[in-house]
């Protein structure tokens, strides 16, 4: 058997597996307009999921949800800004109300801009907090009741390897993200009695249009090819196959986890 050079480059998503249990099921997804949430909609549209995701970019939420619309279930695009508990908490009335109880949560959003030690206000950090890690916990707890009931569940929370390389230049979002290992492993343990899975999937250098656009210079690739054993980009479909087999029942003994995607850089 022979294998594509760049894996990215195999030709849709007939070239990967296929997970059934995935077929009608309902799923939330935070941040999903853009980058790797974008990515996490596409493919799960592709297994035949119902697909709801948050964005607080309007336009590019409305154009990825027209774009996908040849898709078995349209996924359906619910403008909301996850600072706000009281519009996330609508958010997941209006998800439920249009698609059914969540099955499958994809704790996505955030945000990694670059910031100094000296330059972080009380107000700059519980911004930080709100956007980066504040959201999952309270998104969890707007549809744990759903999975409570059904006795199935998966909650997935999106992590970083920034932390475990000791990367400087953004703390409050290394913390945050630092924290998203403990907030995965006591849901777990309070939802396992119940058949929800909790793991944390940890992202390593996505190279996402933003990333390009932002950091990523000669330095970086650099840094790249030093740091990752596979000699490769790392791109967002890599995250999204990762979600797909830990939201599907293929995974229904892993929980507390985390699952690290980076090329071997961590």
């Amino acid at each position: 058997m022979s294998f594509p050079a760049n894996p990215n480059a195999a030709h849709g998503h007939d070239a990967y597996a296929r997970y059934p249990s995935l077929t009608d099921r309902t799923v939330l997804i935070s941040g999903g307009a853009t980058g790797i949430g974008a990515s996490f909609v596409e493919h799960f549209a592709a297994q035949g999921a119902r697909v709801a995701f948050f964005d607080i970019d309007t336009s590019a939420g409305e154009a990825l949800a027209d774009e996908l619309g040849d898709a078995r279930h349209k996924p359906l695009f619910v403008p909301c800004d996850l600072t706000d508990l009281d519009a996330l908490k609508k958010g997941v009335a209006d998800v439920k109300a249009a698609l059914g109880p969540v099955q499958v949560l994809v704790n996505n959003a955030a945000n990694d801009v670059r910031h100094a030690i000296e330059d972080v206000t009380p107000e700059s950090f519980e911004k930080g907090i709100a956007v980066n890690i504040r959201h999952q916990f309270f998104v969890a707890q707007a549809v744990i009741e759903d999975m409570k009931a059904a006795r199935a569940g998966a909650i997935i929370n999106l992590g970083s390897i920034s932390w475990m390389l000791k990367q400087g230049n953004f703390p409050v979002y290394t913390m945050s993200k630092a924290a998203v290992q403990g907030l995965t492993r006591g849901l777990a343990r309070d939802l396992g009695p119940f058949n929800i899975r909790v793991n944390t999937l940890v992202p390593g250098w996505v190279m996402t249009e933003k990333q390009r656009r932002l950091w990523l210079d000669d330095v970086g690739r650099q840094r790249l090819k030093e740091g990752q054993c596979i000699d490769a980009e790392l791109m967002p479909a890599d995250l999204a196959r990762m979600a797909l087999f830990l939201a599907a029942d293929d995974s229904r003994m892993i929980t507390a986890q985390d699952i690290i995607v980076d090329g071997g850089w961590a």
